[in-house]
């Protein structure tokens, strides 16, 4: 169960990143989206702990902010064994990578923290209201960054 709950919040998390990321693109249906979480998830276990050990001194270094270029480098290594599998799903640039693995990141997090208090049902309301807020928040938070990113005063 745990297993399958992991790899729905994935496809939920991957399919916002699609939503508000310019440059994170998928076409396919639902079942596709949840190989494409199948392929992630797989990145995200085998891959993403040998990456953190190799770069360990920069993560030290960067007070742990270069975990979120190591997320961003996971989801464009999940966006080419997609397209490799065929399973339409496309990141398009370095930038967007970042944001959408950050997106990825706050969704997973946000959801797992409703989740994972299903017993007291008053912690779950509250936790509820406090998660749709953290979400409008960041994705405004978000949208504005990536518009600022993709503004045609810095782009190559």
């Amino acid at each position: 169960m745990s297993f399958i709950l992991r790899l729905l919040v994935n496809a939920a998390a991957l399919w916002v990143a699609t939503r508000i990321v310019p440059g994170v693109v998928f076409t396919g249906d639902g079942l596709t989206m949840l190989g494409v979480a199948l392929v992630f998830g797989v990145v995200n276990a085998i891959i993403k702990p040998v990456t953190k050990v190799v770069t360990f001194p920069l993560i030290i270094f960067t007070l742990g902010l270069f975990l979120l270029v190591i997320n961003g480098l996971m989801l464009a290594l999940t966006s080419v064994v997609s397209g490799w599998l065929g399973l339409g799903f496309d990141v398009r640039g370095f930038g967007a990578a970042f944001w959408g693995a950050l997106v990825v990141s706050v969704v997973n997090a946000v959801v797992w923290m409703v989740v994972r208090d299903h017993d007291d049902t008053r912690k779950r309301r509250s936790r509820g209201i406090l998660s749709a807020c953290v979400i409008s928040i960041t994705a405004t938070i978000i949208r504005t960054l990536v518009s600022l990113s993709t503004h045609p005063r810095f782009e190559r």
